[in-house]
């Protein structure tokens, strides 16, 4: 008889009747109870009132019985704690118990039950199963600790329980071994530090790799997804462990191929990429990549998007098995996009004949959405692989004969980027694309069509004729196709401008008066006053040469490649984003990135001077208020390194008889120069308001202030004094104000010296003033502005721009979301140009522009940006990695500052 009879709803399975049958003396009819219970449980009832006489039924030598009972006790301990303490004995006495199996049952169930009573119960009977003479029990506790830590891991600290688990790593058993990892991995992503709490050496790694060969499959991945977070010490250790971990790609289990893969692959980057090692562990990749695409789809489809990345990072690794990656015809779409996707990176010269033959088939396919990509991917090729870009064009001209609309309307969006790729080349086939004119109804295609008959007018007999047409229904056209109607018009006028008068006015007419669209109406206004005003600068600028395309607009970027490459046979690798990006919280884990090769250009900065330390800071505005007001103004003084830097000697001062030094009006090249009260500080009756910014000027930081006088006498001898700061801020010159009427304001710009003793303040930028007169010293703070600080030599090289930010800890980058941003690339980062904060270098990826960016402040500390710019967006995601953290919000509100600045 099945157990299905457990789940029938009688009269037996009442509470009452329940419970007289578990307090039976017949251990059978109590087992038959017990399942009862748990039957009850699992369709959802509430039998938490039966907790006592089910917890009395755990004193049985009964293994089955006992298992029921614990499994009850894990689901209902949690809302029953004082109940389960009852539990607590029987536990302990099963931890000793001479059958293995229960010992393990019970430390295992112990560490299920979340009660924060029952942990502090739990460390002994855990301590001894961590030493338990049986592999099996050892291995469960290993688990345990890791259960244990999340629910109380300052216990697991305070007990040992971590060196415990970390002795496990040496254990004979490779499942125990296996066990500990996995357990010491978790805790690892739980610690709240992010720091590894095992260092793995290569004693610890060659233990690893000795239990890699005997323990089961899924202890295979967790001890290869162990090895990946190391980096050996040198290439020859590399070897070693990649030559102990090749055995793993014959692997049957799709999981541990993966596993070894990425070990390989971040191996690889260690590696000497010319050596024959390096070609033969390249060679060996291959075999097992093909493997996984003779799997189920669900399974090809995980072991595309691994080698997806794999292929951009690695293509050498797959350049012949071009043939893998043909679609079949029972295919699911998902595969068969992603097949295709990876043809298209693996193109190139030597297999494009045969790609193009297989792409012309597909194109001929029954399903849509797989034709139109076939489609687009013959003009991906045209683009990526140059010699063979006259057989693409060709291909498309035989697809467009077949009159199929949406086959016709894909290869005009890809063949106007073809145009654009290469000018002047294939324009002859234009009649061709005319032809089909008619038939165009897709947004995308038809402003294709449209900007090619506007960029290549004077070639068009009847150009005005077409676009006329279009302009019949341009109120009902899409946004982007009006917008390309508008350009195109435009560009026709500069060429042809005797015949064509009456059309560009009646779109800039429909443009500007009759859309609701801001982007439409601004263009439209643009171009109007371009024409009205200038035509010559109009023709320069609507004719202008445009750059050509890239091929490889759809790559990962590539720090972000690199982070995937450490995911992959995760689920990262498929949604081909990072952790951060789809899990919250702890499980999000720290960014992992892949090694520098030690041939790297690391050194390339080590010319630069060393960066200076921000101490901590101690006292705020102690040597401010250690000052003399009765005593005469000193003449000035050297900057010192000395405590006493506020002491009188240190004073700059002014002698009302020397004439005052006129502020420069020069006006600054950097932003952000808008005064603002600094401080306004009222005695009685002898009050002083100043008010002014930070500047940078000629390579130096000036302080510009306004000086008012609210007191009832006239203010003379001034003299300035900065308190100990994070950038060592100190009067580079006397401070030269000229003697003070009441009710009088006066000018003076102070240059500022970076030689100063340093402090840390809070925030970092904080500057403590003391300005004294012959009435009083007037103390006050401000924030020093971020770009008044950014050096003029903060432009990295590329290549070191690169090297530098791999370098530098995942855990060190910092993103920021900035919220209301006008322009596009090309102004925000002439806008940072202008405040020494330099572009390195400008992508486009998935429609979105990247600046990547570097500064230098002026105590040597360098910070490297990358900026997330959306077209149209006002949004943008700030990136921010820097070896010294702490001055990430400066820089943030600087950033922000400047690229809202008009």
């Amino acid at each position: 008889m099945t157990d299905s009879k457990y789940f029938t709803t009688t009269k037996k399975g009442e509470i009452f009747e329940l419970k007289s049958e578990l307090n039976n003396d017949k251990k059978e009819k109590k087992k038959e109870a017990v399942k009862k219970v748990i039957a009850s449980m699992t369709v959802g009832k509430d039998v938490s009132a039966l907790f006592p006489d089910v917890v009395n039924c755990m004193q049985t030598d009964n293994l089955e019985l006992k298992k029921l009972v614990y499994l009850y006790l894990m689901n209902y301990a949690k809302s029953q704690p004082d109940m389960a303490i009852m539990a607590v004995n029987t536990f302990v006495k099963d931890c000793e118990d001479t059958n293995p199996l229960i010992r393990a049952l019970a430390v295992r169930t112990m560490g299920c039950i979340r009660v924060d009573k029952i942990t502090e119960y739990l460390c002994e009977p855990l301590r001894k199963c961590l030493k338990d003479e049986d592999p099996y029990v050892r291995k469960t506790a290993a688990v345990c600790v890791a259960k244990l830590y999340d629910i109380s891991s300052s216990m697991v600290e305070d007990q040992g329980f971590l060196d415990q688990l970390k002795d496990l790593l040496s254990d004979s058993n490779p499942m125990v071994v296996a066990n500990a990892v996995a357990a010491l991995s978790e805790i690892n992503e739980a610690s709240a530090s992010g720091q590894p709490l095992v260092e793995m050496n290569s004693a610890t790694i060659n233990k690893l790799l000795t239990a890699l060969n005997e323990c089961t499959e899924w202890g295979q991945v967790f001890i290869l997804d162990s090895l990946a977070n190391y980096t050996p010490k040198d290439e020859r250790e590399a070897q070693s462990i990649c030559e102990r971990i090749t055995p793993r790609l014959a692997h049957a289990n799709a999981a541990v191929v993966l596993s070894a893969i990425k070990v390989l692959m971040k191996l690889l980057e260690i590696l000497a990429s010319d050596s024959d090692f390096c070609a033969m562990l390249t060679k060996k990749l291959a075999p097992p990549l093909v493997t996984l695409l003779s799997s189920e789809p669900e399974v090809q489809y995980v072991a595309l998007r691994n080698i997806n990345l794999i292929v951009q990072k690695r293509p050498d690794i797959l350049k012949h098995e071009m043939k893998v990656f043909f679609v079949k015809y029972n295919d699911p779409i998902y595969v068969k996009l992603e097949k295709l996707d990876i043809m298209i990176r693996l193109a190139n010269q030597s297999n494009i004949a045969q790609v193009l033959s297989e792409l012309k088939e597909y194109a001929t396919e029954v399903d849509v959405d797989f034709v139109r990509k076939a489609v687009r991917a013959i003009g991906r090729c045209a683009i990526k692989v140059e010699p063979s870009a006259e057989r693409c064009v060709s291909t498309l001209l035989d697809l467009i004969q077949t009159k199929v609309n949406y086959v016709v309307q894909e290869a005009i969006v890809v063949i106007k980027d073809i145009f654009r790729k290469y000018p002047n080349k294939y324009e002859s086939i234009i009649s061709t694309l005319c032809e089909n004119l008619d038939t165009l109804d897709e947004p995308e295609a038809r402003a294709s069509m449209v900007w090619i008959i506007g960029e290549y007018a004077e070639r068009i007999d009847n150009a005005d004729e077409l676009l006329d047409s279009f302009l019949e229904g341009f109120q009902d056209e899409n946004a982007q196709v009006q917008l390309q109607l508008l350009t195109a018009v435009v560009k026709l006028f500069l060429k042809r401008p005797t015949d064509t008068q009456e059309l560009v006015q009646h779109v800039l007419s429909l443009a500007t008066q009759d859309s609701d669209n801001p982007d439409l109406r601004d263009r439209g206004f643009i171009y109007w006053r371009l024409l009205s005003t200038d035509p010559a600068a109009a023709k320069e600028v609507v004719l202008a040469d445009k750059p050509l395309i890239s091929e490889e607009t759809d790559l990962l970027e590539p720090t972000l490649l690199d982070e995937l490459i450490c995911h992959i046979s995760s689920l990262a690798s498929v949604y081909h984003k990072p952790p951060t990006a789809f899990v919250e919280g702890r499980g999000a884990g720290v960014r992992k990135s892949l090694p520098n090769r030690s041939a790297s250009a690391a050194g390339e900065e080590s010319s630069s001077a060393e960066a200076t330390v921000i101490p901590n800071q101690e006292s705020l505005i102690g040597d401010l208020l250690s000052m003399d007001i009765g005593a005469p103004a000193a003449p000035a003084a050297p900057a010192t390194n000395t405590s006493s830097i506020c002491s009188e000697a240190a004073w700059t001062s002014y002698s009302a008889q020397t004439p005052p030094r006129k502020p420069q009006t020069t006006p600054p090249p950097l932003l952000l120069q808008q005064p603002r009260l600094l401080g306004d500080i009222f005695g009685i009756g002898q009050g002083l308001e100043i008010q002014g910014t930070f500047s940078r000027r000629n390579g130096q930081v000036f302080m510009d202030m306004t000086f008012t006088n609210k007191a009832m006498q006239a203010m003379t001898n001034f003299a300035i004094q900065l308190n100990k700061n994070s950038f060592g801020l100190v009067p580079g010159s006397p401070l030269q104000v000229a003697p003070l009427q009441p009710s009088q304001t006066t000018e003076a710009s102070l240059q500022l010296g970076i030689t100063g003793p340093v402090q840390r303040m809070d925030p970092l930028n904080n500057l403590q003033v003391a300005i004294k007169n012959n009435v009083d010293i007037f103390y006050f703070a401000c924030l020093v502005h971020g770009n008044a600080l950014f050096v003029e030599d903060g432009q990295l090289d590329k290549r070191v721009f690169l090297t530098t930010w791999k370098e530098i800890p995942a855990a060190n980058e910092i993103q920021y979301n900035l919220h209301g941003i006008a322009g596009t690339a090309d102004t925000v980062a002439a806008k940072m140009t202008a405040n020494n904060i330099f572009t390195i270098a400008k992508r486009n990826v998935e429609g979105q522009d990247m600046l990547y960016q570097s500064l230098k402040l002026t105590n040597n500390i360098w910070v490297l940006l990358e900026l997330k710019l959306s077209p149209g967006s006002p949004d943008a995601t700030l990136s921010l990695k820097t070896r010294s953290v702490e001055v990430a919000a400066m820089i943030f509100a600087a950033y922000e500052q400047i690229i809202r600045s008009p």
